[in-house]
């Protein structure tokens, strides 16, 4: 008699429930480690959302703008540095008490990092059939426990609006042809200058209509703060722009960027700009190509990754709080790491050294540069290797990413965009 055919394990009430408590324990804990990460941070007090506030006060008193300055026991003298263009949005807020400000800014910024992260992680979690809820909410947990995060919020900074303008863009409109396509890094681009990278980046990608349409926005938005603010916008443009000093010093540990390492190399000395210089055209040729090659793999979340890394290098000041682009990386990593077949030594190999190069990313963006040390007012150059990796890590991890980020060749596989939403 031929045998029966046997039934497929099935998953019982019990244990279903149980792997549900299992993994909310797992996201209680988690969550519950958050605010020792935070204690450090919390000494910024929103620092800089302060300073945009009492800056619009004096700017709403009728003083200009760009003379408004606040002392800071690290940096000196701290002026408002922002394009006029953000002055512009920010000057509702100068009408609100201090502490309802402190609160749009946080919820908008958590509210941010809950979108984006569901932007990257949705296709991962669709291709490797992972359980949404509980994914998505590691997902979270995770990126509100990097460095940048926390300073960002504790900063009272602005950063994951820029964030969502720019993904929306690249992840969205920018793919699907959108008549809009280019509006979110043009508005992004206006409001503070660093993603004007992903002008350049969709150039390289060729996107010219996207690139068109990302310059028109932001010179629109700027021409319309010149309108409201003539004198202040001329004279952002033609001198406070230029002026570096007034955002603070370069050789501070918290400036991640090229020009940060080179001027803690010759500090007090400032670094030889024509050295500089050739390392910016050489990264910036290099991790373009790069970007513009992950763009036409289908790899998206990897062109805009990189475009990222490469905007932190090669701006003179880039603080930890600018460099929300290892999240996307780790994505990718982590990512990667599933699709390689473990069945074969190669596989297995490559595997391996994703897992461990993801979990090392993470690592370090969690603890980061800046959160645990007090590196005093005036820090000396570096007296040992250990210190000098230390204080300059974020800007050797974006280089080691810049070289090594894996580009996913199969596109269908890369980013499902029907998983997202409109």
């Amino acid at each position: 008699m031929p045998a029966e055919p046997v039934a497929p394990p099935t998953t019982t009430d019990d244990e279903h429930g149980g792997r549900t408590v299992r993994r909310l324990v797992t996201v209680l804990a988690l969550a519950a480690v958050l605010p020792a990460l935070y204690l450090p941070n919390r000494k910024h007090d929103f620092f800089d959302l302060k300073i945009y506030m009492s800056a619009m006060d004096w700017w709403r008193a009728g003083n200009p703008l760009y003379d408004y300055v606040q002392p800071d026991r690290v940096q000196g003298e701290l002026y408002f540095t922002y394009p006029p263009f953000s002055a512009l949005l920010l000057w509702p807020f100068g009408l609100l008490t201090v502490g309802a400000t402190v609160w749009i800014f946080s919820i908008l910024t958590v509210v941010a990092v809950v979108v984006t992260t569901r932007w990257l992680v949705d296709p991962v979690i669709a291709r490797h059939h992972l359980p949404r809820i509980f994914t998505l909410s590691l997902a979270v947990l995770f990126v509100l426990a990097v460095e940048s995060t926390r300073e960002t919020i504790t900063f009272g900074q602005i950063n994951m609006l820029l964030v969502v303008l720019i993904l929306a863009d690249l992840l969205f409109a920018v793919p699907k042809a959108r008549r809009w396509a280019g509006v979110g890094i043009g508005l992004a681009t206006a409001l503070k200058l660093f993603p004007g990278i992903f002008i350049v980046y969709l150039l390289a990608c060729r996107r010219w209509r996207a690139a068109v349409v990302a310059s028109v926005t932001a010179a629109v938005a700027t021409l319309l703060a010149a309108a409201v603010a003539p004198r202040d916008s001329w004279r952002f443009w033609t001198h406070e722009l230029w002026a570096t000093e007034r955002v603070g010093r370069t050789d501070y540990t918290g400036n991640q960027s090229l020009f940060g390492l080179l001027s803690r190399i010759t500090a007090p000395e400032r670094p030889d700009r024509l050295l500089w210089l050739v390392l910016v055209t050489v990264i910036a040729g290099y991790g373009l190509w790069r970007a513009a090659r992950a763009a036409r793999a289908g790899d998206l979340i990897v062109g805009l990754t990189l475009t990222g890394l490469v905007g932190a290098l090669i701006s003179p000041i880039t603080w930890t709080h600018h460099v929300y682009w290892f999240v996307p990386a780790v994505v990718v990593l982590a990512d990667a790491a599933w699709d390689s077949d473990p069945a074969t030594p190669s596989g297995a190999r490559r595997r391996r050294w994703l897992t461990v190069s993801a979990v090392a990313v993470s690592a370090i963006i969690v603890y980061g540069v800046v959160s645990f040390y007090d590196w005093g007012v005036a820090p000396e150059p570096a007296d040992s290797p250990g210190e000098f990796l230390l204080r300059n890590v974020y800007v050797l991890l974006s280089l080691a990413l810049l070289v090594t980020l894996p580009i996913r060749t199969r596109a269908e596989k890369v980013h499902q965009m029907d998983s997202l939403p409109e």
